[in-house]
């Protein structure tokens, strides 16, 4: 107790100051100089030059719109001889800040509201009538059971619904792709950005672009890196995968525009900067349910009976994602990195510090120069004072 009670002591009326040694050591100099130049290195190398730590940044507020060019010819047994345009293959027709391009498709015609055989499986071949439940449905289902088992072809029954008939059958798609001619297709990107802390806009059509250059470009990161029209092949190639392969089942494609300005040159110099990646997972080992689709119906009157076409749409969408930064100088951020560089420099002190003091072999003769203990002035006044 009289022990703890010492340290307590001990804690609370001490006081350490610091005291300047001067130590000529040629391996100490080196090192502290050698920790000071990479300190000095860091702050203006990283921190100034690459970092721009002198400024005040801000992040981008952008906005999108697309639009697409291009047709394609399909004849068919089903369709017959048939010309797709924008139209026909943009659904919708605007979106925000993506756009998707039908290039795939099972098309069920003349669907009525009726009873007819599901497609077969394991879940709807039957034998029986007491095979089918009536009156049953699932989420794999077209419709709902009418506890009937009718033939769905000569070897084949199945158990039968009320739904839209006849029912879809997308069990094969098609190969290859129906709009395969999508590949060169083009796409017109319109992206207008602001920084609004520096009150600065501009857009991916620059000014020196004129409207006859405009008609006949097309993006290439080498020849046209700033043209915004896209060949639709270009951007998957662009990404590392084939269009044909991507166009059967369908995909998502991402087109990053990254704007990074430095706004202490030519406002010139902020320009666009194109890349393309997939954005869905395409792993040959997890590929269940892969690609993109969605269903969608035109509905239309024959002799006063409602009718639709089911259209089972497979397709590829384009995300526009623009991301960026804008920096210019501002003393604030300046004067803090600056201050910071220069606390930086006690990390060579402490490092000397710990070197001399428990490293070297002249580290006790180093301690007590370092240190030196002195008992209180006022105590020892006291003292005499009693005598």
């Amino acid at each position: 107790m009289v022990g703890r009670c010492a340290a307590l002591a001990a804690f609370l009326f001490e006081y350490d100051t610091p005291r300047i040694v001067l130590i000529r050591s040629r391996k100490v100099g080196l090192m502290n100089r050698g920790v000071q130049l990479l300190i000095l290195a860091y702050v203006i190398g990283w921190v100034f030059l690459w970092e721009k730590g002198y400024q005040e940044t801000d992040s981008v507020v952008s906005s999108v719109t697309t639009k697409a060019k291009g047709v394609a010819v399909t004849n068919t047994s089903e369709l017959g001889f048939r010309i797709w345009d924008v139209a026909d293959y943009v659904i919708p027709a605007q979106e925000e800040n993506s756009l998707f391009i039908m290039t795939n498709m099972i098309i069920t015609v003349n669907q009525t509201q009726g009873t007819c055989p599901e497609i077969p499986d394991k879940a709807t071949v039957c034998h029986s009538d007491a095979t089918c439940a009536s009156g049953s449905t699932d989420t794999h289902s077209t419709g709902v059971t009418t506890g009937r088992c009718v033939p769905f072809n000569a070897s084949v029954k199945t158990c039968e619904v009320a739904a839209w008939c006849p029912v879809e059958d997308d069990r094969q798609v098609p190969r290859p792709a129906f709009l395969k001619a999508a590949e060169n297709f083009t796409l017109l990107v319109k992206n207008n950005i602001w920084y609004p802390k520096f009150n600065f806009s501009k857009r991916n059509i620059l000014p020196n672009i004129t409207t006859t250059y405009l008609k006949s470009c097309t993006y290439d990161a080498r020849t046209d890196p700033f043209c915004p029209i896209f060949r639709l092949g270009k951007i998957v190639e662009d990404a590392g995968h084939s269009f044909q392969d991507m166009a059967i089942e369908g995909g998502i494609m991402g087109i990053q525009i990254k704007w990074d300005c430095n706004l202490d040159r030519a406002a010139a110099l902020c320009l666009p900067r194109y890349s393309f990646r997939r954005l869905d997972t395409r792993d040959a080992d997890h590929n269940v349910s892969p690609g993109y689709n969605f269903r969608f119906a035109k509905y239309y009157s024959d002799s006063g009976r409602e009718r639709r076409t089911l259209i089972k749409a497979y397709g590829i969408r384009f995300d526009i994602i623009v991301f960026g930064k804008a920096g210019k100088f501002d003393i604030i951020p300046t004067m803090i990195n600056i201050g910071s560089g220069l606390a930086l420099f006690g990390v060579a002190t402490v490092l000397c510090d710990i070197i001399v003091l428990y490293c070297m072999k002249k580290r006790y003769y180093y301690r007590e120069k370092k240190y030196k203990f002195v008992e209180d002035y006022e105590q020892g006044l006291n003292g005499q004072t009693d005598q």
